[in-house]
């Protein structure tokens, strides 16, 4: 070959292909706390030398719990939380890490920092200690010389363990830290005494001493103890699929107002539950509140509702200790509204070890929260608080920004919001006692997230915590990780994620391998769904399960949060969109006799809807405005109906003043029906209304993120029932979709996923006079932006390589379009007031009267 013309070499390496390749072992403290008290997270260590230089050195590890490795003092990678949240007793996931420049020839150490995590500290209301009783680790660094040899330095009875300045690490209730017990080089080899003097470091916890036959200094950890070894309990290992959790942004926090001694009222009786009453045994929200009258409290606000967790620059007494209270508002009286945060305390707290100023960040917790409360003693001085914010690290990929600031903001806290609950599971929401994966909550807003963020990794991880999850006869919770606390079958519109998560996947990623993993696992949920029919009917009235939770937060009317709408129709609308799914994933796959039959099994629930919930006259059953918009989304109305089903919507929707009254399963797909039925306006009204409830009217209440209610606070009732209120939740915001899709005009083709084939239609309306969106795609950057001057429209657009697309631009007809005869540009039709043209890749400028 011509050896002038060579490219590089490339090569890549696989993880652990088997389980006899892992030679490590669990190791563990023989601390463990229990069901409401945790225990000091260990430090563990190990002593080893390399008798040669080394080639290259990787390191396999994870942990049941969380953990933090270091080699020779210096922290191995930028993850947080690592391994993450699984459903510990089926899988558990290991990450890999390149550690050859951290190793040397001769003597080196390594060690971990365990916390408690998901694995055994509190898990939404629960008990510490649902999946285990204490954290674990599982590790091995494989060495490779420079001459061709091996070694493998793995966990095993050899390590040693005690513990350090970590009291308590909990994700729910925050972390105790004691500088005064910080052990400096604890990891290393070798050792500075200074830096040990200067800490006061303890002989129980180690000390330096000095080598017989040479001058240097080691970390003694004659102290420290065996480790336990543990056995293994056969969970799979597999290689991380999913981003992990990183700082990705940090926020200067503003003092409110200068630190003043203030009394604290008696703790109160803990906050009703969701899921039943409080357990008075563990510490409420209320009793984490500061005892002592005389502290010092500094109130400091980011500006922005977000999470993980606040770093602070303090200087003050030896031994004086700090307590840090996280909310997402400030209560009546200028005080920290904790409420709504129900049994999670969200408090750390911090002791000095005196002298120079300190910088403290927690390091197994996190937080949702605008405010930060900390109560010092008066030998305390607070320097600065910064907000340190935490998600999985999904790169953001979509803009969008139009001529009206409040839908501008209102864009901003949906992306705030899928950042604060993005982390390691699609979460409900990430301050009180909950943050679970609820599918309901994921599948509305899963179109919206891919338009935000590149997400393909993090639902493709989340999949498989779905599939976990599904019980033997095909049923899916309405959690994943399911932590065991509601019944195995999710219920309409939430178990349903099953099918519509990957579907859209599939539609803007263009990737047919997570539809293929679990086409088995889709095909036992529809057959476990079809056993909750009668004669087509889901969730029918009489069936003795559970019958699903509504249409959530509705404000129909509806005795409870569950609304009006009928169960049975909410039921029966979503079996019918998983079997049109079906048929379509049947259909990608090639599986031609299995897309023939959810297409008949769709065309008998159809049926059987329009028999059950459709008038002759198109009235929908119980006429709420979510009847009338999944009838007409998942189109199970007669052709000759919609255009009356579409006007009793926008009926309801004008006799409440333009403001809507769905909850979590309506919502999303309102704008939607009103765009496709010939409502744009209406849409637009909706989208535009101030008032609650709407989606601008926590906008106009300084919200920076989506609030979980409608009326989260009011200026005539103050804030919602303090069992359910978030002020970070990102399902309301699946409006953000449309937004991109139909102000902007920027959508994907379902017949050519992946953008392949893009659809630019933007539909101007409530008096915006420009909207712009920009979307990295898989494909590449796709645009649009318009902008109307008097008669004048403008439209703008790129098409990234590779691509085609369809364009509508709002013209009298196709010669009144300027651009249209540009190279690539080819007419098609007129389309609803709309010049419709195909164009190639490129950019192109359309201008029409």
């Amino acid at each position: 070959r011509d050896e002038t013309s060579a490219s590089e070499s490339a090569w890549f390496e696989t993880g652990l292909m088997e389980r006899g390749e892992w030679v490590a072992q669990w190791i563990g403290s023989s601390r463990m706390g229990g069901p409401r008290e945790g225990s000091p997270c260990p430090y563990l260590r190990k002593i080893f030398v390399l008798p040669k230089p080394v080639k290259s050195a990787r390191l396999y590890v994870t942990a049941l719990g969380l953990y933090e490795f270091q080699i020779n003092g210096q922290r191995v990678g930028d993850a947080v939380f690592r391994p993450g949240w699984t459903d510990y007793a089926q899988r558990v996931q290991y990450d890999v890490q390149d550690v050859t420049g951290l190793l040397r020839p001769g003597e080196n150490a390594v060690g971990a920092i365990l916390g408690d995590g998901w694995y055994c500290g509190h898990v939404a209301h629960l008990d510490r200690q649902f999946y285990g009783d204490r954290p674990k680790l599982f590790a091995q660094i494989m060495v490779d010389f420079v001459d061709g040899t091996a070694a493998t330095i793995a966990t095993d009875a050899s390590w040693k363990t005690s513990t350090g300045p970590i009291l308590e690490s909990d994700l729910i209730m925050g972390e105790r830290y004691d500088a005064r017990l910080e052990m400096p080089s604890w990891c290393e080899a070798g050792g500075n005494r200074d830096a040990l003097v200067a800490s006061g470091g303890a002989r129980r916890r180690g000390a330096f001493s000095r080598a017989a036959d040479r001058e240097e200094l080691h970390f003694d950890d004659v102290a420290w103890t065996s480790v336990e070894v543990f056995p293994d309990a056969g969970a799979a290992l597999v290689a991380r699929v999913g981003p992990p959790v990183r700082r990705v942004k940090e926020l200067p926090a503003k003092l409110l107002a200068s630190p003043s001694a203030v009394a604290h009222a008696p703790a109160r009786k803990p906050a009703f539950s969701a899921f039943g009453e409080s357990k008075p045994a563990v510490a409420t929200v209320a009793e984490a509140a500061p005892t002592d009258a005389s502290a010092r409290i500094w109130m400091f606000d980011l500006g922005q509702n977000m999470v993980g967790r606040a770093r602070l620059r303090v200087v003050g007494k030896r031994g004086a200790t700090l307590q840090i209270r996280h909310g997402e508002m400030l209560d009546a009286s200028g005080g920290l509204y904790t409420a709504n945060l129900r049994l999670a305390r969200a408090t750390d707290h911090y002791t000095l070890r005196g002298g120079d100023e300190e910088t403290w960040e927690p390091r197994f917790t996190f937080h949702g929260f605008r405010y930060v409360e900390v109560s010092t003693p008066d030998e305390v001085e607070v320097n600065s608080v910064t907000g340190v914010v935490l998600h999985s690290d999904t790169p953001f990929t979509g803009e969008f920004e139009c001529s009206d600031p409040l839908v501008n903001r209102l864009q901003q806290n949906i992306q705030w919001s899928q950042r604060g609950n993005f982390l390691e599971v699609p979460a409900d929401c990430p301050q009180r006692d909950e943050r679970l994966g609820w599918t309901g909550d994921a599948q509305v807003f899963v179109r919206t997230a891919a338009f935000n963020a590149d997400v393909a990794s993090f639902f493709t991880k989340w999949q498989r915590d779905l599939a976990d999850a599904q019980t033997a006869d095909g049923g899916l919770p309405p959690l994943a990780p399911h932590p065991k606390i509601f019944p195995h079958d999710g219920g309409p519109a939430w178990s349903d994620a099953l099918l519509v998560c990957p579907w859209t996947i599939h539609l803007c990623y263009g990737d047919t391998r997570m539809l293929a993993e679990h086409y088995a696992s889709f095909q036992r949920f529809m057959d476990f769904v079809a056993t909750t029919c009668r004669e087509f009917i889901r969730s029918f009235d009489g069936y003795t399960g559970w019958r699903g939770f509504g249409d959530w937060l509705a404000l129909d009317g509806g005795a409870d949060l569950l609304g009006r709408t009928p169960k049975d129709l909410i039921g029966t609308a979503f079996y019918a969109h998983s079997a049109r799914l079906m048929a379509r994933i049947a259909r990608v796959l090639g599986k031609s006799d299995d897309a023939a039959r959810y297409d008949d099994l769709f065309s008998k629930i159809r049926e059987a809807f329009q028999q059950s919930f459709v008038s002759p006259a198109g009235v929908v059953s119980s006429e709420t405005q979510t009847a009338y918009v999944l009838a007409l989304h998942f189109e199970l109305v007669p052709e000759n109906l919609r255009a009356a089903a579409a006007a009793a919507l926008v009926a309801d929707l004008r006799a409440r003043g333009n403001h809507l009254s769905t909850g979590f399963v309506g919502s999303p797909y309102l704008p939607h029906v009103l765009t496709r039925t010939g409502h744009v306006e209406v849409a637009y009204d909706l989208l535009l209304q101030k008032s609650w409830p709407s989606w601008l009217y926590a906008v106009t209440q300084g919200a920076t993120t989506i609030w979980e209610r409608w009326d989260g606070w009011t200026s005539d009732r103050g804030f919602q029932d303090a069992a359910m209120n978030s002020f970070n939740h990102y399902a309301y915001g699946a409006v953000g979709e449309w937004l991109f899709s139909t102000v902007a005009g920027i959508d994907a083709d379902p017949d050519e996923p992946g953008w392949k084939h893009i659809i630019i239609r933007p539909q101007p309306g409530g008096g915006l006079t420009h909207a712009r969106a920009a979307y990295e795609s898989i494909a590449g950057k796709v645009e649009s932006a318009w902008r109307i001057e008097g008669a004048r429209f403008e439209l703008r657009i790129s098409i990234p390589a590779n691509t085609h697309a369809t364009v509508f631009v709002p013209a009298k007809n196709p010669q009144s379009v300027a651009g249209a005869a540009e190279d690539g540009v080819k007419f098609l039709r007129m389309e609803n007031g709309c010049a419709v043209f195909a164009v190639a890749s490129g950019r192109y400028q359309f201008t029409a009267e």
